[in-house]
């Protein structure tokens, strides 16, 4: 929450210059997932503790509507009244610790929380008299609290949500992921960071995260919804009557957003109530972990362009022949050009990219304009012990550069700027970290000669908000040089 909290503070004339400015920059590349850890328990060895409410609100869609939802929200019991998000703020945990998860409920309809993937899960009700047994769970009543607590056993990718007629709270948004790191895990640095990994299995080191937590909505079941709660009395229960089997999704999320809101920068203080964004950013090399939540009703084919990304786990469970073989890396899988996101279902994914076989140097030559560079190769990248892997060496002009392609142009002739129509994410050249002259009006959103690649649903109409293109389900990868610092804070 530090940008939030950064630009928060200061005057809103500046404020909105600088985000301004961070919005073109594109934020920094997400070496973490952004979430929220909670707060050791002082009390209780290895014991992780999380405040949510359970509220109503508005989100944004980027067609220029406001629509009506529910969601859960931090709460520090400090008197700081923070907005209910969309989705509920993303919990990270560690592998062995007792996570307790408190729930106060302020929605006029009862409502609790359950945790697919995570065993030996217990419930206690808090105020005695507004809680009570459900089908699942414990749940809560409007003032409600309730505790569920849980050994967080394994590593993964998890979600949580509302086990309380799920076929209508889940739809209206009561509903976010569970990250949990494994033994051993430890951030490291920018330079080193050898125990950065997903699970404690060899093979699930990575360089980056970052979340895509899938979902839709039915803007006219939600209004629906709006309407009985406003039609009741303040503060009384509701009995929300809707027909869920008549739900027809006509808008699609990324982390709560549309596109292009999917490529803001979190926290932005015009969505507060949806602070996650959803643009990966990465140098050419690095592996970028894949974590997909799909929280909601139906089935997403999520594409990811540029190149295959290897599936290493399903549902917090590597995908391994010999889980228990720490040193085995997962074997039970290929690489995959789309995710299947099928309800309910989490999948972590590992996507590299290098330019290899591209069939021409990425970085350009110096005949068609590029500043003259080697590609040193002597040391193995991911080993670090001597001996050529086909790989520009990490202290190379362009570490990463597959030297196979070094040195060759490009095999077609661009035509003049007069006979092309050029994309918003064009930056003036074909070569990575160049840019060159754009056309007169030309909004010059690619100021690092990145690479943009779509990550999107395949599903086509998912890539809509309302019918509005673009929008919905979609976002961009940017691969960018490594001149780029994508850790800046």
């Amino acid at each position: 929450m530090k940008t939030m909290t950064v630009l928060n503070s200061l005057p809103g004339l500046f404020r909105a210059g600088l985000t301004a400015a961070l919005v073109c920059l594109g934020g920094p590349g997400h070496a973490a997932v952004t979430g929220w850890e909670g707060a050791l328990d002082p009390n209780a060895a290895s014991t992780r503790v999380f405040r949510l409410i359970a509220k109503h609100d508005f989100i944004s869609t980027s067609d220029g509507n406001s629509h009506y939802a529910w969601g859960y929200a931090h709460d520090f019991n400090d008197g700081n009244a923070f907005p209910m998000q969309y989705p509920g703020p993303t919990l990270i945990a560690y592998q062995g610790e007792t996570i307790k998860i408190s729930l106060k409920n302020e929605l006029p309809v009862v409502v609790s929380a359950v945790f697919p993937g995570q065993q030996g899960v217990q419930s206690a009700c808090i105020s005695v008299t507004q809680c009570a047994d459900g089908l699942l769970t414990k749940e809560i009543q409007r003032g409600g609290v309730v505790e569920y607590s849980f050994v967080a056993a394994q590593p993964g990718t998890y979600m949580y949500h509302s086990g309380t007629n799920p076929d209508l709270q889940v739809e209206m948004g009561l509903v976010g992921a569970i990250i949990v790191r494994p033994t051993g895990f430890a951030r490291g640095t920018k330079g080193s960071h050898p125990d950065r990994k997903a699970y404690q299995q060899a093979g699930t080191d990575y360089d980056r995260e970052h979340l895509f937590l899938l979902s839709e909505m039915d803007p006219d079941f939600h209004w629906q919804v709006y309407g009985q709660v406003i039609s009741g009395m303040p503060g009384q229960p509701v009995n929300v009557t809707v027909d869920t089997t008549t739900i027809r999704p006509s808008i699609w999320f990324i982390n709560g957003r549309n596109a292009p809101d999917t490529m803001l920068p979190d926290y932005v203080y015009w969505l507060p109530t949806q602070p996650y964004g959803a643009l990966p950013r990465m140098h050419p090399g690095e592996r970028l972990l894949m974590r997909v939540v799909s929280a909601g009703r139906d089935l997403h084919p999520f594409h990811h362009h540029g190149n295959h990304a290897y599936p290493i786990a399903r549902d917090g469970r590597v995908l391994s022949s010999a889980p228990t073989v720490l040193t085995k890396a997962p074997d039970l899988t290929s690489p995959d050009f789309t995710v299947r996101a099928v309800p309910g279902q989490t999948m972590d994914l590992i996507f590299e990219w290098t330019g290899k076989g591209i069939g021409w140097d990425v970085y350009g030559t110096p005949a068609g304009g590029a500043p003259a560079h080697t590609c040193k190769d002597v040391v193995n990248n991911r080993t670090g012990l001597p001996g050529a892997d086909g790989f520009a060496d990490l202290d190379a002009d362009h570490p990463w550069e597959w030297c196979a392609d070094h040195g060759r142009p490009m095999p077609v002739t661009l035509a003049g700027t007069l006979d092309l129509s050029f994309g918003e994410s064009w930056g003036g050249s074909p070569f990575l970290g160049l840019t060159g002259n754009l056309p007169q009006g030309h909004p010059g959103l690619n100021t690092r000669g990145g690479y943009f690649h779509m990550w999107h649903s395949h599903n086509e109409k998912e890539i809509t908000t309302d019918d509005i293109f673009p929008g919905g389900m979609m976002t961009m990868l940017i691969v960018e040089p490594w001149s780029e610092d994508l850790d800046f804070e």
